[in-house]
């Protein structure tokens, strides 16, 4: 029988996102490509530092229990080329992921692998590659490769926060406050606030993480996971925020209403292992206390 990754969660991941290799990026966005190969040869012995979304991908894997069917499959899929692949291996491998499958292009776009994957999950540091994810129907997030890392204060728990319009939700309600402004935006969240937002692109996100906390503590699993919504919307507009989930039937376990706040800092109490938003000024701010990714989705972010 072939092999099959169904009924897995499938995080298809980056090289860059996953170690630290902003040294040898350095080349490799000069287009020298031939210099960026012979530097990861000559590092082939050398492990490279985890990444940006090291601590996610660790506690991911985390869940596939000894003995049972694995519930997260990772896949590197990558700009590099396949010498450069053998330095990413060994450096799974040295720091303890076991990641068995990856694509690497050498500077092509590998986002046309992620439908046969069927994957749920795209890590990168490319924003194209993010952008063409994203419009393929795939939840997707461009990794700030200088973000702050993950705290090792929780090792047994997941934990990830999600903003909530054109990350969780739709920009339908976006729309309107990038148009008309606040006060506006109150009103029509108030008229509405009985009737769900629609979906947005990660949503299944958070589905495959509820269900995955379930299928884990039943196969055994000794992980856990946690999330939260932290958005800027504030009451009245936050009644809206919370029917949507319970119309779901989603729960999270933690709400912040921030009312445009700084986000960062009330990240930094939360510990995520990563922060997704679809605010290049949430994020910028964000990443300096833990790991985000910016959702390059919504009328926040117009095609380039």
């Amino acid at each position: 029988m072939p092999a099959s990754l169904e009924g897995c969660l499938v995080v298809a991941i980056s090289s860059r996102a996953l170690f630290d290799f902003e040294e040898e990026n350095q080349l490799f966005e000069a287009r020298d490509d031939h210099a960026y190969m012979a530097l990861q040869q000559q590092r082939l012995e050398q492990p490279a530092k985890p990444g940006v979304a090291f601590s996610l991908v660790n506690k991911l894997l985390a869940f596939n229990a000894p003995g049972q069917a694995p519930q997260v499959e990772v896949v590197v899929l990558s700009r590099n080329d396949p010498i450069s692949g053998l330095r990413v291996y060994r450096s799974a491998q040295a720091l303890g992921l076991p990641i068995q499958r990856g694509v690497f292009t050498r500077g092509r776009s590998p986002w046309r692998y992620l439908k046969p994957l069927n994957a749920q999950l795209f890590l990168s540091a490319n924003e194209s590659d993010v952008r063409e994810a994203l419009a393929a129907g795939v939840p997707a997030a461009r990794v700030y490769p200088t973000s702050a890392r993950a705290s090792d204060a929780n090792p047994h728990e997941l934990r990830i926060a999600f903003d909530g319009d054109a990350v969780l939700f739709s920009d339908e309600a976006e729309r309107v406050f990038q148009r008309d402004g606040l006060d506006a935006f109150q009103a029509h969240e108030r008229a509405h606030q009985h009737e769900p937002l629609p979906p947005g692109p990660f949503k299944p996100v958070l589905d495959a993480l509820i269900r995955l906390q379930a299928v884990g503590g039943e196969a055994g699993a000794p992980m856990r996971v946690r999330t939260a919504l932290v958005t800027a919307r504030s009451a009245p507009a936050h009644e809206r925020a919370v029917r949507t989930l319970m119309n779901w039937q989603v729960e999270v376990d933690e709400a912040m209403f921030l009312g445009g706040l700084p986000k960062g800092e009330f990240l930094r109490e939360f510990e995520p292992d990563f922060f997704f938003d679809d605010q290049l000024g949430h994020i910028a701010h964000a990443s300096q206390h833990v790991p985000a990714g910016h959702v390059a989705a919504g009328v926040a972010n117009p095609p380039r």
